[in-house]
């Protein structure tokens, strides 16, 4: 086979699985239709189903811990009595990230450029989106892109957001108080 054959061959296969990759990945993870853009954005989906993956063994494996209540006696929610007492494990992640877990929730912010990415991983809670949208414009935040993958009854938020001139929280003020929006009432459409 002469050396363009295999090269014509090594393209062709090449660009099947590309269109592969792209079938497989949401449309919103690649932004334009270039080799690169493909493969990155292939990337950045895999990183979040990782991120998932990991919860869900987390939850998994607390849940095995815990003893099970009866399906039909709804478990009481852990409330903070103080803002500064909370069931809440909070942890800096050097000079550019916090991350703050609880039973409900994982929080995490980080900076990306002159933007934070901020990831939640938790359960499905009926209108909590709209809870965690309502903190970041109550800081200041400007949300830039939201991207939600779930699987089963696991949801990972991922964030862009802006922040605002008048904004003066911290990461980790930030992220408790994403974190404290889980101990909230609901919120519904028609509140808003």
């Amino acid at each position: 086979m002469s050396h363009i054959a295999v090269e014509r061959n090594r393209r062709r296969q090449m660009n099947e699985h590309l269109k592969v990759l792209r079938s497989l990945t949401p449309c919103f993870y690649i932004k334009r239709g270039d080799q690169a853009s493909v493969i990155g954005g292939v990337i950045e989906f895999i990183k979040e189903l990782q991120q998932v993956l990991q919860a869900l063994e987390s939850k998994k494996q607390r849940k095995s811990l815990s003893p099970n209540p009866s399906p039909s006696t709804p478990r009481p929610l852990p409330l903070p009595a103080k803002p500064n007492h909370s069931p809440i494990g909070f942890e800096t992640v050097g000079d550019v990230g916090a991350c703050c877990n609880s039973s409900l929730a994982d929080v995490e912010a980080r900076i990306a450029g002159s933007n934070v990415v901020l990831k939640i991983v938790c359960g499905r809670i009926p209108g909590q989106i709209l809870k965690i949208i309502a903190v970041l414009e109550k800081f200041s935040f400007e949300v830039l892109h939201v991207n939600i993958s779930s699987m089963e009854d696991t949801v990972l938020y991922s964030f862009i957001i802006k922040i605002g001139l008048e904004c003066q929280l911290s990461l980790e003020e930030l992220a408790v108080e994403v974190q404290q929006s889980f101990f909230s009432e609901p919120v519904f459409l028609n509140e808003i």
